[in-house]
């Protein structure tokens, strides 16, 4: 007996609204809040203009290690005791990074958050950086660098990036670095990129219910002791497409599986293309209904599941298609991704498609932005790229507006199959001879 189910359409998209967003400039920082009235829980966020890409080519992964060594004690108090401190007000201190910024936030009660900014600010601005501590956090990061290099995909996702946007450049390089770079740090390295960047005001990046929260006094705590001016952004990378399609062989000898990783450049994230492009990326191959997971999973059982999409930063951005095949399929799987590429490419999408695809991103909005720390990462959202303050009010509308004609049209001129850098991380003797016979590209060995 067979099952056969329609599959179920998409529904209305759920309204929502996101707060207003007040800004102001304080104690020679800036200040960008949203007013959740009501809310008893708070976020202060500290956002500084400095991600991976002000690390030094040869230092990669130097921003990971200095955010790991902020939790090693200040100058104020040792590990033990600032560690009681935050646990004290209910929070912990989270940071994070990207190519472009640097995070500290904690989210406590609205009535502990000048409290919590306090030690926030004590941790980022005036952290103990005791050199054997700065050495232990930098083996212990190098050693899970190591075991997550030891699994497949961290080599291929190295060699898609080096080859579009040139290893000579930071953002050619992994973004948290390799167990190579990492290892190689030392503590001047760490205590001088922390005196180069992290004494600079940036922005706060506050969320809750501003009727309870006074706004000039946590910029106050946030900004104490930091000077100097903005660091300095830069402009959109144009990054060249290739001339022509690649195919990369990594080596895994005995890997039952291969590693697929396509890819090109794409433009940045302020492009005004971007929903559109978010769109057509959704149908391709960013949701589970996808055209790419449709063909490669359901229809000829080559993987549990493909993924493709945009990614973007402030300054560069990139197309990529991610999944793992049986080593016997790897060739096939390749041939029927770039071949469902270039067909997205060349005709665009279908209305049907596309509805389901608005549906589901304008309906995530609703669901996602509904808690103060999501409401403050939007905020950064805003910061980081020099989006307009009601971006995110518009977002929704600006979705389900797109037509099939503007999603069609962002898929043919962001769309490159004939650019594509293909990485196979697998058995290279198993697989060698059915890439050279597919005539894919040209084939090169990864060093």
């Amino acid at each position: 007996m067979t099952l056969i189910a329609d599959r179920p359409g998409p529904g209305a998209a759920r309204p929502y609204r996101f707060p207003p967003v007040v800004r102001r400039a304080v104690a020679g920082g800036q200040v960008v809040a949203a007013h959740l009235p009501g809310q008893n829980l708070a976020v202060g966020l500290l956002l500084l203009d400095v991600g991976a890409s002000q690390e030094p080519v040869g230092k990669e992964g130097l921003s990971g290690v200095l955010a790991k060594a902020l939790e090693e004690g200040t100058a104020q108090r040792d590990a033990a005791a600032y560690a009681l401190a935050v646990e004290g007000l209910g929070t912990a201190l989270t940071t994070g990074l990207d190519w472009d910024s640097f995070q500290a936030s904690v989210v406590v009660p609205v009535d502990r958050l000048s409290a919590a900014v306090e030690l926030l600010a004590e941790a980022v601005r005036t952290p103990r950086l005791d050199p054997a501590d700065v050495r232990r956090v930098r083996d212990d990061e190098a050693t899970a660098l190591r075991m997550d290099w030891a699994n497949p995909g961290p080599r291929a996702d190295a060699a898609l990036r080096a080859d579009l946007f040139g290893a000579q450049n930071r953002w050619g390089r992994p973004m948290y670095g390799d167990p190579e770079s990492v290892a190689g740090l030392d503590v001047e390295d760490v205590t001088v990129f922390h005196s180069e960047w992290f004494l600079r005001p940036g922005t706060l990046i506050v969320a809750g219910d501003l009727d309870r929260i006074d706004l000039d006094a946590l910029a106050a705590a946030a900004f104490a002791g930091t000077g100097g001016g903005p660091a300095g952004r830069g402009g959109p990378i144009e990054v060249p497409l290739q001339a022509g399609r690649r195919i990369i062989l990594v080596d895994r000898p005995g890997s039952v599986q291969s590693t697929l990783r396509l890819g090109h450049p794409s433009p940045h994230r302020a492009h005004p293309d971007h929903v559109a492009m978010t769109l057509a990326g959704t149908v391709l191959g960013g949701a589970f209904t996808s055209r790419l997971n449709h063909l490669l999973r359901e229809v000829h059982g080559y993987t549990y599941g493909v993924r493709g999409d945009f990614a973007s930063s402030r300054r560069f951005g990139r197309f990529g298609v991610s999944s793992g095949v049986q080593t016997a399929v790897t060739v096939p799987a390749l041939v029927e991704a770039v071949g469902e590429i270039s067909r997205t490419q060349a005709a665009g999408v279908t209305e049907d498609e596309l509805e389901v695809a608005r549906s589901w991103r304008a309906g995530q909005l609703s669901v996602e932005l509904q808690s103060p720390r999501a409401i403050a990462s939007a905020l950064t959202t805003l910061v980081v790229h020099d989006l307009p303050d009601d971006y995110h009010a518009r977002l929704r509308e600006s979705l389900l507006a797109a037509d099939v004609d503007q999603v069609s049209a962002a898929a043919a001129t962001h769309l490159h199959p004939d650019a594509l850098t293909l990485v196979i991380e697998g058995d290279a003797a198993l697989i060698r001879d059915d890439l050279e016979a597919a005539a894919l590209g040209n084939l090169l060995d990864h060093p």
